[in-house]
């Protein structure tokens, strides 16, 4: 435990904290609109921002984040397009920022190794003023994601809807990308920058399996990436002493495969409580052998249909009638 209180692994946490919380907010977005990719691709984009910050001698960060930002919106413009040749355009820009990347490094006299601390994370490597620039980061994306969920989740949900409440589609759906280039360069030294589309993803998808409502999925999503960023963290510096990256990804994953039961046997039960279409009245069968008896305290959700109670039971509704049950 004395291991967590050395400065480094103080920087590390604090930077844990805050990339958990921000991935999952812009990730939600994201998952809403069907772009759960795209988080990846702006990571291979930001391997060119990351080199060109090395051949300069400047911050690597700074630079990650303009090319980030400009490689997400020109994403955004060709996914708006929508042209027929328009994934091509995509996959050229992602698998050309990456080979830029590895390119520039070389060229900028730095070893492969220099660049795999951006690639697969780096996050006890973090000096103070790294940690800073995480945590204003951070926060800038937390507050948006946060401030403008009603804007942006309209616009994620029903652009036509947005489009006639007078939302202005294409800044809010450039504003998502934005964030999600600044989330990616502020996770690239937490879990790497060919990891961190997972952090932004997976703890979105973990809350879906026991939320309905967008904001209770956003809050729990925000809850899950803390909990898997923290506690990969620790537990990759205290048991296992293996790279903080994986290990937090796998603790993501690890948190979906545990609730993915839940969520099924939730949707099931769902979907046997969900009202039934009118039905006709004589449409109906006798059920000569019943095994459960219904009544007020049975358990089983009670509908009026007419002049009588049916009880919904196994996906049909059982009525009561004398010493038998009709079944809907």
């Amino acid at each position: 435990m004395e291991l967590l209180l050395v400065p480094f692994m103080l920087r590390a946490l604090i930077a844990a904290l805050f990339t958990g919380m921000a991935a999952p907010v812009v990730g939600t977005y994201l998952v809403q609109r069907r772009l759960s990719l795209m988080g990846d691709g702006i990571g291979h984009v930001a391997v060119t921002g990351v080199a060109l910050g090395l051949l300069t001698g400047t911050s690597p960060t700074w630079t990650a984040v303009a090319v980030a930002i400009a490689g997400a919106v020109l994403i955004e413009v060709i996914r708006e397009r929508g042209a027929a040749n328009g994934d091509v355009a995509l996959a050229l820009l992602f698998y050309g920022g990456i080979a830029g990347g590895v390119l520039i490094t070389g060229i900028a006299g730095q070893s492969a190794a220099r660049l795999q601390e951006f690639l697969f994370g780096s996050i006890t490597t973090l000096s103070p003023d790294d940690v800073v620039v995480t945590m204003v980061l951070a926060a800038i994306v937390i507050v948006i994601g946060l401030g403008l969920a009603p804007q942006l989740f309209a616009v994620a949900q029903d652009q036509e809807f947005a489009k006639v409440a007078g939302l202005n589609i294409r800044f809010y759906n450039i504003l998502v990308a934005v964030l999600a280039a600044v989330t990616v360069t502020i996770a690239m030294r937490t879990v790497g920058l060919l990891l961190v589309s997972a952090l932004m993803i997976i703890p979105v998808a973990t809350s879906q399996q026991v939320t309905r409502s967008f904001r209770t999925t956003l809050l729990a999503s925000m809850a899950i990436g803390v909990f898997a960023s923290v506690g990969g963290l620790v537990f990759a510096a205290l048991v296992a002493d293996v790279a903080p990256g994986p290990t937090i990804v796998l603790l993501a994953l690890a948190c979906f495969a545990l609730t993915w039961p839940l969520g099924a046997w939730l949707r099931h039960r769902r979907r046997r409580l969900q009202p039934f279409d009118e039905i006709d009245p004589l449409s109906h069968h006798e059920i000569a052998d019943h095994p459960h008896e219904h009544g007020e305290n049975c358990g089983h959700p009670a509908i009026q249909h007419g002049d009588h109670v049916d009880y919904v039971h196994d996906g049909h509704r059982h009525a009561p009638h004398g010493v038998h049950y009709d079944e809907h």
